[in-house]
């Protein structure tokens, strides 16, 4: 529950930018990822990410929020992270360091 609270307002506040719409946020303990999005908009976040610094675990949710726009790694996405998290490339290599 405390995972969902952090997230879930880490989600809010960047949103506030965003403005895109999302039908749900669950709490797995997703064993190969830090977070997903469907196509219909819900985002679930690895429970983990809790215990991540919190510019990394920003980019997850940033990373994930932006998919409801584009469902995909194009350039208009990362366009999109990289308007509330500029270095998103640094913290993407750090998380992928993290395993």
């Amino acid at each position: 529950s405390e995972a969902l609270k952090i997230l879930t307002e880490r989600l809010k506040h960047f949103n506030a930018h965003y403005k895109l719409n999302y039908s749900q946020v669950t709490i797995r303990d997703q064993k190969g990822r830090w977070g997903s999005c469907s196509e219909k908009g819900s985002i679930s976040f690895n429970y983990k990410l809790i215990l991540l610094p919190d510019e990394i675990r920003d980019y997850v949710v940033v990373h994930e929020l932006c998919h409801l726009a584009e469902l995909n790694h194009s350039r208009n996405f990362w366009a999109l992270v990289g308007q509330t998290i500029p270095e998103y490339r640094k913290l993407r290599r750090r998380l992928r360091g993290l395993g």
